[in-house]
């Protein structure tokens, strides 16, 4: 793999958010990818314990109802997406345009290897956007995707201040690239893809975000 200047090659970063309690993770696990297959209306209680191998005594024993599963993958995600990228943001002995890099770069390695809870975290956004379903038991979790995307802009307004980034509104180009990034929960398959293709991957859309965004040069 080949590193950008400036830039430490890695592979996409593997990040993990430990629940609080023992058994919570395995539960998570198996419906966040029953939610990612067949989304949140389809999916039962049922299906959840079936994939686990257990009884739905075990999820009410840690849940009331698939809504509270629904709000934990969907916080776990997000909260992997901050704990990566804060530390890389806060980095003031890199420039904006590095900080980005690597901020995008992280983004996307999580949208591969920890593909079934950001694809649950994208399919919140739109069906509170579509007003579906778990507004209230949600609504809390926005705040992080808020603080999420607040990390993205302040970086892209120091990087206009400073004339590494175009005149842009940071909040207004936080939203596509963004998109672009979450874009790939939805089309990328995990079981297809290895080590050196997610690194590539991540590379690309890393390259793309920050080529969007610099001014260009003659």
């Amino acid at each position: 793999m080949t590193a950008r200047p400036g830039r430490v090659a890695r592979g996409p970063a593997r990040t993990g958010l430990a629940p609080a309690l023992p058994g919570q993770r395995e539960i998570l696990d198996a419906a966040a990818l029953a939610f990612t297959q067949n989304g949140f209306a389809a999916t039962s209680m049922d299906e959840i314990a079936e994939r686990l191998g257990a009884t739905k005594g075990r999820l009410y024993h840690y849940y009331a109802a698939k809504a509270d599963i629904f709000r934990d993958i969907v916080r776990a995600g997000l909260q992997e997406l901050i704990d990566g990228v804060a530390p890389i943001a806060a980095r003031q002995d890199l420039s904006c345009t590095d900080r980005l890099w690597r901020m995008a770069h992280h983004h996307a390695g999580l949208m591969m290897t920890r593909n079934s809870y950001q694809r649950v975290a994208v399919q919140a956004v739109e069906m509170r956007r579509m007003g579906k379903g778990v507004d209230a038991v949600l609504e809390e979790t926005f705040a992080l995707r808020d603080q999420y995307e607040r990390l993205f802009a302040d970086v892209i307004e120091q990087g206009r201040r400073s004339g590494e980034l175009r005149a842009v509104d940071p909040r207004l180009a936080t939203k596509p690239v963004l998109g672009a990034l979450n874009w790939i929960s939805l089309w990328y398959d995990p079981d297809r893809g290895d080590f050196a293709s997610r690194a590539r991957l991540a590379e690309e859309y890393a390259d793309f975000v920050v080529g969007g965004l610099r001014w260009s040069r003659p």
